[in-house]
């Protein structure tokens, strides 16, 4: 016999309400790429807006490419070398405008610095700077570009190598197949230095 003083059952929910979605972790959106920069950086800001407005103004795909990559971090925003930034645009037509959303860093070992070389770039070292403008070049920033080429017309837009830090190095499928460096506790001569085939290195079988 059933007990007669037990609370009443509530009915069951709709089925559409049993399970949910949890709205605070993003719920089923799995589109992970910036749509803002997270520099607080007042210029950077300004430049997102001025590029939101080319973007959607005019038909280029420029500069929504240059709009995405203000959003990007530093990391996969990879400073260049001007003896790479040379040798880019070195197969262009004259004239050709080198846009680098990133820092442009100066090379030593560059000794001929190309005649004439125009470049726009977030940043510019002072040292290339200097060489640039030595050699008959100009250095733009973004809002110059914009209101001079606002299509992005006469340009090449380069970007950096993106894996040249350390830390790539130890990345399965990033370095080299068979090159993929180890994190060791030491650098002596007992850590990772075919350890167990002589007496020096550690012991031996």
């Amino acid at each position: 016999r059933q007990p007669t003083n037990l609370p009443p059952v509530s009915p069951l929910p709709p089925p559409q309400l049993l399970m949910g979605i949890d709205l605070k972790a993003g719920g089923r959106i799995r589109k992970t790429a910036r749509t803002a920069p997270k520099s607080e950086n007042p210029y950077i800001r300004l430049l997102t807006k001025l590029y939101t407005f080319l973007a959607r103004r005019t038909d280029s795909p420029f500069n929504k490419t240059v709009l995405r990559r203000l959003y990007m971090s530093r990391t996969n925003a990879p400073s260049i070398s001007i003896s790479r930034l040379a040798r880019y645009i070195s197969a262009k037509p004259a004239g050709t405008t080198a846009v680098l959303v990133g820092k442009v860093l100066d090379d030593e070992r560059l000794l001929d610095m190309p005649k004439g070389l125009s470049i726009c770039a977030l940043r510019v070292s002072e040292s290339a700077r200097a060489r640039i403008v030595a050699a008959g070049g100009e250095v733009l920033t973004l809002d110059e570009l914009a209101m001079r080429k606002p299509t992005g017309a006469g340009t090449v837009l380069l970007r950096g190598p993106r894996h040249v830090r350390e830390v790539y190095r130890h990345f399965f499928g990033v370095a080299k197949e068979g090159h993929v460096k180890p994190y060791v506790r030491s650098k002596g001569r007992k850590f990772e230095k075919a350890r167990g085939r002589r007496a020096s290195r550690g012991y031996k079988k």
